[in-house]
């Protein structure tokens, strides 16, 4: 039914008048925000994410590249060599009017970074030591290993400053509860000029949907929205039965992993050479190109050296033949002397269809049968499909453990806690090389994350955090 109503709507330019539109994808049945990928925020619910970022900030924002810019904090030094970094706060109100100070919002910071707090960050933020309210303006983060990466978590939605009484500061407000709500920009005096009417005009507010991807696609193709975000690769086929201008589709560069984590050391997986072998068996291009044109494929972990002191690690198998490599599998799994059964646990949708399709053809031609699972269920290989929250490699790593061998859990361990930035760096190069000989993880391309896009969004860029605040959606700020 989705299908049919797909391929029979036509895409519609909207005018740039009124609120603009934006349907977020939320997650699937089998990916709620307890299950999806524990290690890494981006994982969580579209939706949510989208009205925390909107309806709260944190110390600092992410802009429409991406990249760093204030947020709470109007500026902000580092200093003893990133073992400390300091934050001056703007002129804020809370949702209630009064004013935002340094004792409200170190409290809160406090609880955030807390080992079950719930912030899925947390685990990445143990180097700080202490944060400290310095004057009612300023506070000290204070760390007790160096960490030049930490503006990148601090952008994050999961780490937005919200008061339990007060709420949030913007940069939205909501001006109709819906569903689905109407958020209105609340006027910024760093921006305006004295003379300038501060009421926002209607083209600025944004009308938020949490609803499923095909209803997004079908609502933006219909011309009845403005942007579609969250689309990841078990939704991208959908996009063939709609009749939407290739333009309007968005690919994010995304950073992060997008591959098969080793869930299950019994049996045929319990020896490190015949996980390599494993991994080995797939002709990733072919397997990609199935799904999605164009989409990256990756046969290592790391996609770059990052803050390794070395480049990444490659597969030994990388310089063999796809046949060799099969029949190299094929002969491993005969001298198991038993059936192998691997259980593969997978999203829901038609891209997830198409991954089994191609992974289960390459296990039965080794000898190996595949069996597809819930992605929240028992499993022997569970797909990882993860955005990276910011640009250290013991992310990768840590998220690729899952689980790994003693060895290479103490060295990522030892990568944690390195006291020096040049210490981590090589305890990194280290902890690469014990993944790579204890093969946890089947690598097999870069998240395939997308949006859909009208002209009247002009300062839309697609960025490799794939994520897109809605207050940098229509015009570059004053």
């Amino acid at each position: 039914m989705t299908g049919a109503l797909l391929a029979t709507s036509a895409c519609e330019r909207r005018a740039d008048t009124g609120a603009v539109i934006v349907s977020a994808v939320r997650p699937s049945p089998d990916k709620t925000p307890q299950k999806r990928d524990p290690a890494n925020a981006s994982g969580g619910d579209m939706p949510h994410r989208l009205l925390r970022d909107s309806l709260a900030q944190g110390l600092v924002r992410f802009d429409a590249n991406g990249q760093i810019e204030p947020g709470l904090a109007e500026r902000w030094i580092v200093i003893d060599e990133g073992g400390s970094y300091i934050f001056r706060l703007r002129e804020a109100t809370w949702n209630d009017g009064s004013p935002v100070t340094a004792e409200q919002v170190v409290p809160i910071l406090r609880r955030l970074i807390t080992p079950g707090s719930g912030n899925p960050l947390a685990p990445f933020l143990t180097a700080i030591d202490e944060i400290v309210v310095m004057t009612p303006q300023v506070i000290e983060v204070r760390l007790s290993r160096p960490r030049p990466d930490l503006l990148k978590l601090f952008a994050q939605p999961e780490m937005a400053i919200i008061d339990r009484a007060r709420h949030g500061t913007g940069p939205f407000r909501i001006v109709r509860a819906g569903p689905p709500p109407l958020l209105r920009l609340i006027p910024d005096p760093r921006r305006a000029e004295p003379e300038d009417d501060a009421t926002p005009a209607p083209e600025d507010d944004v009308r938020l949907i949490g609803e499923s991807a095909a209803r997004g696609i079908l609502r933006f193709s219909r011309g009845a929205s403005d942007l579609m975000l969250g689309g990841r690769f078990e939704n991208w086929p959908l996009l063939d039965l709609a009749k939407i201008a290739p333009a309007a589709v968005r690919a994010d560069p995304a950073a992060g992993l997008f591959g098969f984590a080793i869930a299950s050391r019994d049996g045929f997986l319990g020896d490190a050479a015949n996980r390599q072998a494993l991994s080995a068996v797939f002709d990733r291009a072919a397997l990609l190109g199935a799904i999605a044109p164009n989409w990256e494929a990756s046969d290592r972990l790391l996609p770059d050296a990052l803050d390794s002191d070395a480049p990444p690690q490659i597969p030994g198998w990388a310089l063999l033949t796809l046949d060799e490599r099969r029949a190299a599998a094929r002969a491993r799994v005969a001298a198991w002397g038993q059936p192998v059964h691997l259980r593969i646990a997978l999203p829901q949708g038609p891209g997830a269809n198409m991954l089994y399709g191609q992974v289960g053809a390459t296990l039965l031609s080794v000898g190996i049968v595949p069996e597809r699972v819930a992605l929240d269920a028992p499993a022997d290989l569970r797909l990882i499909d993860a955005v990276a929250p910011f640009d250290s490699a013991r992310w990768y790593l840590a998220t690729a453990c899952a689980p790994c061998g003693d060895a290479a859990r103490a060295a990522i361990e030892q990568a944690r806690l390195a006291p020096t930035l040049a210490a981590r760096s090589a305890a990194i190069a280290a902890a690469d090389a014990a993944l790579n000989a204890d093969t946890p993880y089947i690598p097999l391309a870069r998240p395939l994350r997308w949006s859909l896009v009208s002209g009247r969004l002009r300062q839309f860029q697609a960025n490799s955090r794939a994520w897109h605040p809605l207050n940098r959606l229509r015009a570059a700020p004053n």
